[in-house]
């Protein structure tokens, strides 16, 4: 199949945008290549700290033939998605020294839970977070004794980062290493009717903690479709993850077999033998478009609006929100996974999952095949399903259909004929909307807006049901440069009460929202940011606005010019909960149209 020719143009101008910079890149990485193994250069005292502790691999590492793996761990047995990857380590150890290799944990990073400190303070560190498992990840490797390296991460930023980190190692081979999500407990929706009761005052406390605890009830990933398991789709579109691992829950054996296979791809990988795949090769233009297509076709997080342009930019490439809305025009919408729907992602890996929709993509020439990938050349790798057999691990062709049409539906049928992630342009700036799980009559709204400086604030006028007619909610100074960018998912309840109560409302911020915001129309990512200028810093209650997401614009149907930003108190933003450490990131980061970064 002929690739769609707004795939070829939208990949030819990033290609054309990211020349220099890119050559610039891979001139590094070829430089540092060529410089051949790492442990080569190091003094034998240097060596001998390094191996000391190995035990029966200190012969193996002394002598130096051997590939070297070095592990960068996420883990902690506080985040469900991560506690399984207390294990990994003595089963990468294991698998390394079958395949002929050694590994290493070269260094840990931080991972924070979103679903913990959704609504508190330590959200304000999140997205910060982003930059810091970078660099811990880059102190880890700096050692200089690996010739390719595992990540085990899976969460919100911690995958992002993560990625920053091996594109800036990118000379030598990286695999990721997923731990798969919980098995299914409480319904995803059920989930949502218990938070909005509560929210309305319908039920107790006592209600809301068991829906909780029913719905996150085990090792794993949360199994809605939000950032994490955006991340774990991503990393198969992009070739990072081995083909059928995303959504292997943990604990089963195909689960440690893929892990064992991950460790043995990565010592065959390095330049070591006769298949050297350093990651930048893999982490170019043509990944990052995959990734793209492969966020809007399963309708995935606002957030990877965020994480892929930081992403890209580690590697050379630059992308720009024109990508994303202009592959969502080509991209159907051919997943209905909560939010989108009913189905968790445990359903939707049992009806076909990620090797289907590739497979379906790139037969509609929607995705390029000739990607470099961990598994080999050729992203048809990745339509293969992996099966144990007689305790053998195989990849097998699968017959390409859906076993479930209510989930998961071809190219040529789906759920809407264009991606779930629009940009919304005006004189406000730019602000990006995920329609996946917006109704069509409510993606057009036109009403007065009332302004608020925090989350809080809203619920407040809420519980004072200061809310009486159709509103478009401001929330500002919610940006990098205010206070970290904290997602506001705490609204969700509160403003879906509204809209079940017959009135139409959206949400405008310069903050984010959760990828397991849905229903709510929500122009966020506002920039620039109130903050740093921008016009949302204008707005004054009862202002008529217009959201309009189909045509792509955000209004305020009112004469700014004249007006003073309204002054906002940011002092307490500095104090508190660690965030006295991060004042440097806040004066520092970028915008969120470029990924909101601080580190690249």
């Amino acid at each position: 199949m002929a690739l769609n020719r707004t795939l070829e143009a939208v990949t030819d101008r990033i290609r054309a945008r990211s020349e220099g910079p890119r050559r610039r890149y891979l001139d590094t990485m070829a430089a540092a290549a060529a410089e051949g193994p790492r442990r080569a250069h190091l003094t034998c005292g240097n060596q001998a700290h390094a191996y000391a502790a190995t035990g029966p691999d200190k012969d193996a590492l002394a002598e130096g033939r051997a590939p070297n793996i070095g592990i960068i761990t996420a883990y902690n047995d506080m985040l469900s998605a991560h506690q399984p990857f207390e294990t990994y380590p003595a089963l990468i150890r294991e698998a390394a020294r079958a395949a002929g290799a050694t590994a290493q944990v070269a260094g840990g990073v931080p991972a924070m839970c979103d679903g913990v400190t959704q609504g508190q303070t330590g959200m304000e560190l999140s997205l910060f977070s982003r930059d810091v498992i970078a660099l811990a990840a880059a102190v880890g490797l700096s050692h200089n004794t690996y010739d390719s390296a595992l990540y085990l991460g899976v969460c919100d930023k911690i995958v992002p980062g993560l990625v920053m980190a091996a594109a800036t190692f990118g000379y030598i081979p990286s695999v990721f290493l997923p731990a798969g999500p919980m098995v299914s407990g409480l319904p995803n929706d059920e989930k949502a009717r218990v938070r909005q009761q509560f929210a309305a005052g319908e039920v107790g406390r006592d209600a809301l903690m068991k829906a909780e605890m029913e719905s996150y009830h085990g090792p794993g990933t949360c199994t809605f479709y939000g950032t994490a398991n955006s991340n774990q789709m991503l990393m198969e579109f992009m070739g990072l993850h081995l083909p059928g691992s995303s959504f292997v829950n943990p604990g089963t054996p195909l689960r440690d077999a893929l892990t064992k296979a991950g460790t043995a791809r990565a010592a065959q990988i390095t330049a070591l033998g006769n298949e050297f795949t350093p990651v930048s090769d893999v982490l170019d233009e043509r990944a990052f478009v995959n990734g793209i297509v492969g966020l809007m076709a399963t309708g995935g997080s606002t957030n990877l609006v965020l994480h892929l342009p930081a992403m890209a930019k580690a590697a050379g490439v630059i992308l720009d929100l024109e990508d994303f809305a202009e592959l969502s025009t080509i991209t159907p919408l051919m997943a209905k996974v909560y939010p989108n729907g009913l189905a968790d992602v445990n359903h939707f890996h049992a009806a076909g999952g990620l090797g289907y929709m590739i497979g379906e993509l790139l037969n509609a020439g929607l995705l390029h095949p000739d990607t470099r990938t961990v598994a080999g050349d050729g992203l048809e790798l990745y339509t293969r399903e992996p099966k144990l057999r007689d305790g053998k691990l195989e990849w097998e062709a699968t017959d390409g259909k859906t076993r479930n049409d209510k989930i998961l539906r071809p190219v040529s049928d789906p759920f809407q004929p264009t991606g779930g992630l629009r940009q919304l342009d005006g004189d406000l700036g730019r602000a990006v909307i995920k329609t996946s799980a917006v109704t069509p009559e409510r993606q057009v709204i036109e009403a007065k807006a009332r302004v608020f400086h925090d989350q809080e604030a809203v619920k407040t006028a809420f519980r004072n049901d200061e809310f009486t007619e159709d509103t478009i909610v401001v929330v500002r100074y919610q940006g990098p440069k205010s206070n970290g960018m904290p997602e506001l998912h705490n609204l969700t309840p509160t403003l879906a009460v509204l809209q079940d109560r017959g009135l139409k409302v959206a949400l405008v911020t310069d903050g984010r929202m959760s990828g397991a915001s849905g229903k709510v129309p929500a122009a966020i990512h506002v920039t620039p940011e109130a903050a740093d200028g921008g016009a949302i810093a204008l707005i004054r209650d009862g202002d008529r606005m217009r959201l309009d997401a189909p045509s792509g614009r955000l209004e305020v149907l009112e004469d700014l010019s004249g007006r003073e930003p309204a002054p906002a108190d940011l002092s307490g933003n500095g104090n508190g909960v660690g965030r006295e450490l991060f004042e440097v990131f806040r004066n520092t980061v970028g915008g969120a149209a470029y990924g909101a970064a601080v580190v690249v």
